[in-house]
């Protein structure tokens, strides 16, 4: 890419619909507006005016509303100028290519927001968020997203940097000025100070882990013995029939995926093979992957038929089961309780319904948001969460500072301590974009959709 370039894309998806947006960025901006829209748009920016957009031919392509953005103040930081046509795709089409004729070149994916983010507008963090923030599937996602772009990672690493920064300066004044009047050196200091920094980088660590559920779903996995109503209590939280339901038991061999929204949360809803005793080879092929996604899984709803005997799982299961977030969901109350039932995984909370019939469902849904914010599954949406490639940024800068904090312990001399630290330093500057790697640029904005 080449920030001399005047860029366009289509910003809306492809398909008819009311309007779509055509963005172009770049040093023609100006000259674009005047030619193909009319004297006016360019020298009165952030101001929309109706106009019909002439090709090169003199052919009208289309009656739009244009908003021209002088460099400074528009989203990438160069003279940018935005296209509200009529959402016909061939509409779309011949303007695009009217503008490819007029000097413009194709953008490549995320390259609006990689400009923003060459030109200071955004830190690397920020740029993230713009993708976050287009597919967050929740309303936490979507409020973390909003934090984020807002710059929450950009001040909490501003902090962080100007602590380390201070630690540095200590370590090093003994470095730099061996002879002047300082006071005795104490190792201690620094080294509880780096402690407490290494704790903080580890509580951020921690929470990519939550940043993944938030915008993948919890993953929570359904699972019961054949029969019990897994695949009844999947079609209920989805509102359609999307597993097969059988009075047959040990139809379901595979674990089948959807998504759906509970309250605020996203969940990935897993409906799996029931797990019982077979010598069907495929059945228990079945009951194997099911118990791979009750060891993966983030969240479990164990469906129990009330007018059975009680479930007898595997041993495994079983303490899985005792250490996880579980949800029991007591099943068919529209039937006589079998006179030998009595509470499944006593000490887990649990639910009444009845599929068949329909009843409880409200107090299923109200009952799964309640156990996950009880356990606390994902944090508050006001928390800091860091994504994959912050926390690994972060765990180097970790890594760097208990190095530098032993060494100070066991005595090491300073010059070593500080390089570590600035190593740590440096990291931190890969989090906001502080760093001069095109291939990791490359991959991160490859990742976002043409026209953002």
């Amino acid at each position: 890419m080449s920030l001399i370039d005047t860029i366009v894309a289509p910003a809306t998806p492809y398909g008819e619909s009311a309007l779509a947006v055509v963005r172009v960025s770049g040093p023609l901006c100006a000259e674009l507006a005047n030619s193909c829209l009319g004297a006016g748009v360019a020298e009165t920016p952030r101001k929309a005016f109706v106009r019909n957009y002439k090709a090169l031919d003199g052919n009208v392509l289309d009656n739009c509303l244009a908003v021209f953005f002088a460099g400074k103040r528009s989203y990438t930081g160069e003279p940018l100028l935005e296209l509200s046509l009529h959402g016909n795709p061939l509409i779309v089409q011949r303007v695009t290519e009217d503008l490819l004729a007029r000097g413009c070149r194709m953008a490549e994916p995320g390259e609006f927001t990689r400009t923003a983010f060459l030109n200071g507008k955004l830190d690397l963090s920020q740029a993230e968020a713009v993708t976050d923030l287009i597919s967050a599937r929740s309303e936490q996602a979507l409020q973390v997203a909003q934090r984020q772009l807002d710059g929450s990672i950009g001040r909490k690493m501003a902090e962080l940097t100007d602590r380390l920064l201070g630690i540095i300066a200590s370590v090093e004044a003994y470095i730099d000025f061996p002879e002047e009047d300082l006071p005795p050196e104490d190792q201690a200091g620094p080294a509880a100070e780096l402690a407490a920094l290494s704790r903080e980088l580890s509580e951020l660590i921690e929470t990519s882990h939550y940043k993944t559920l938030l915008h993948e779903g919890i993953r929570t996995v359904i699972m019961g013995e054949p029969n019990a109503g897994k695949s009844s209590l999947l079609n209920a939280l989805m509102g359609e029939d999307r597993a097969i339901v059988s009075a047959e038991p040990g139809t379901t061999r595979d674990f089948l995926t959807e998504r759906v929204m509970i309250g605020s949360y996203g969940l990935q809803l897993v409906d799996t093979a029931g797990i019982r005793e077979s010598d069907a080879d495929i059945e228990r092929q079945g009951i194997e992957r099911t118990l791979k996604q009750v060891k993966d899984a983030d969240f479990l709803l164990v469906v129990v038929d009330q007018a059975a005997l009680p479930p007898h799982f595997p041993k495994v299961v079983e303490e899985r089961l005792a250490q996880h977030r579980v949800l029991v969901v007591e099943n068919k109350i529209d039937l006589p309780p079998h006179p030998a039932f009595h509470d499944v995984l006593p000490g887990h909370p649990r639910v009444r319904i009845s599929l068949a019939k329909g009843d409880g469902l409200p107090e299923l849904r109200a009952k799964i948001q309640e156990t996950l914010e009880a356990d606390r599954v994902v944090p508050a949406a006001d928390e800091l969460m860091v994504s994959a490639r912050h926390a690994d940024a972060l765990a180097r800068a970790r890594a760097s500072v208990d190095e530098a904090r032993v060494g100070l312990r066991d005595g090491i001399a300073e010059e070593l301590a500080a390089a570590g630290l600035r190593d740590a330093l440096a990291a931190f500057g890969e989090v906001i974009g502080k760093i001069d790697n095109e291939d990791m640029l490359d991959k991160l904005f490859a990742n976002f959709c043409i026209g953002k």
